[in-house]
């Protein structure tokens, strides 16, 4: 798996190749740092992140973080997108302010979409069920790129560091792409970056909840965010342990530990005006009041680094980058902080396969008649024997069965009844005719529900500054 494409369906068969290949981290290993995880994180349904514990900490330590996503407005709304809406919800929940966008720059250059389309479908379909799910105007945002004049400037100052090379590396882009596409792009990374603005809160941990095939958006956000600030901080190589100033340690020193760096970015000639001078001398005299005695502290040109012979290393780079990112935002910087996602597993269609709104047989949309949809699970592909008797003999497959991830993502709430569920499937103890059955009914109650609570969240609207002509 060399490729991964978001505007292509796929099909990601291995998750380990992500760890692997793309350098994902496996989520189960923040859980228990999780204070209310969410049915996804306890059943490893959200299966890897980048940077997620920068959310955790700033969770449970009363820190500002954000979460944001987005929708193609160019189809109907499902269960797949239901998925990326109750983890932004739950964000929102655990205090985190929450911005959710209408792709509608995407969709006009990527499908052909008409402007008045993209706004109707956003507003009919995705924003009426993302309120009615419990998305809450306080603390949250809702809007449209094409509206957005936060977003398309920083778009705009994004483009400038992207080239087509790395469009075409990350996207597969190639002399029959359109320029719109392109920019659509660097338009859905200034989308990730926004909440970070001064005039939403500056910069703080932001997390976007995705599937694996959003990655390359991901990828290139945390890239552009780095190209666009002033300063890099890191951890340089390790050094010899046994040499302090290139000279082998007196009996009484300490080994040298690591090197923390600080670069500016900027070209020569920025480096020798008065202001930047001066954030460098800022940036050393904070430096020096966090370190320990034998720590040593070096200026140069544009260039900051610190040895770290008795403090924590790691502890340092926190600190470090806190004051960068201060002294970067009082000289009219972005300082952005990378930002952080989770990868969600993909629904599997109700006929096995991916779940994709063009092919409707494979999808519950959350617009759908109740009754309908409860049909359609009663002929979906199960993980159940040929016959009863083997069933019976051998149990069924749960892992297998698209009725059982239903339940399993979206229809049972309670752990242990879902562990009983597969309990009874994989004994033969359950049929699948029994186990369709209550899956549609608690399919048809849900939607039932859920319309409800859209029609009422139409009249909520305005609470978010929206209205038909979004």
């Amino acid at each position: 798996m060399n490729e991964i494409n978001p505007w292509e369906s796929t099909t990601i068969d291995d998750y380990q190749k992500l760890f692997d290949e793309f350098g994902i981290s496996r989520f189960d290993e923040l859980l228990p740092r999780i204070k209310h995880p969410h049915r996804f994180m306890r059943r490893g349904i959200i299966f890897g992140h980048r940077s997620y514990d920068s959310i955790v900490d700033a969770m449970n330590s009363n820190k500002p973080f954000s979460a944001m996503s987005g929708f193609m407005p160019s189809g109907r709304v499902h269960l797949g997108h239901k998925m990326v809406m109750e983890e932004i919800i739950w964000h929102q929940q655990q205090g985190g302010t929450v911005f959710m966008a209408v792709a509608d720059m995407e969709a006009h250059s990527v499908r052909g979409i008409s402007w008045e389309e993209c706004r109707r479908i956003g507003v009919e379909e995705y924003i009426l069920s993302l309120i009615a799910l419990g998305f809450e105007p306080e603390g949250g945002r809702i809007y449209s790129q094409s509206t957005s004049p936060q977003v398309r400037d920083l778009a705009f100052e994004l483009g400038v560091k992207a080239n087509f090379s790395e469009l075409s590396a990350i996207y597969g882009f190639n002399g029959e792409t359109n320029i719109a596409h392109m920019v659509s792009a660097t338009m859905q990374s200034a989308d990730i970056l926004h909440p970070q603005l001064e005039e939403f809160g500056g910069p703080r941990p932001v997390v976007i909840p995705v599937g694996a095939d959003q990655d390359p958006h991901i990828r290139l956000t945390r890239g552009l965010a780095d190209k666009v600030n002033l300063f890099h901080a890191f951890k340089g190589p390790q050094p010899n342990p046994y040499y302090k100033n290139n000279k082998k340690p007196g009996k009484n020193q300490e080994p040298h530990v690591c090197l923390v760096n600080i670069y500016s970015k900027l070209p020569a000639e920025e480096l020798v005006k008065v202001k930047f001078q001066n954030a460098f001398r800022a940036i050393e005299k904070s430096l020096r009041n966090i370190l320990i005695e034998n720590d040593e502290i070096n200026r140069y040109t544009g260039h900051i680094n610190i040895r770290c012979f008795s403090s924590d290393c790691e502890i340092i780079l926190g600190k470090a980058r806190e004051i960068v990112k201060e002294v970067e935002k009082s000289i009219g910087g972005y300082a952005f902080m990378p930002p952080a996602s989770t990868y969600h597993k993909f629904m599997t269609g109700l006929q096995g396969g991916k779940m994709s709104s063009s092919i409707p047989d494979s999808i519950i949309a959350l617009t759908e008649e109740p009754k309908a949809a409860a049909k359609k699970i009663m002929r979906a592909k199960t993980g159940g024997r040929v016959t009863l008797e083997e069933q019976k003999e051998h149990g069924g497959v749960p892992d297998e069965c698209t009725v059982y991830e239903l339940m399993l993502y979206h229809l049972v709430e309670d752990d242990n009844e879902v562990l009983g569920i597969r309990n009874e499937c994989m004994s033969g103890d359950l049929m699948c005719g029994t186990c369709k059955k209550r899956a549609a009914g608690l399919m048809e109650e849900f939607l039932t529900d859920h319309q409800k609570k859209r029609e009422a969240a139409r009249e909520r609207l305005p609470e978010f500054g929206i209205d038909h002509k979004f």
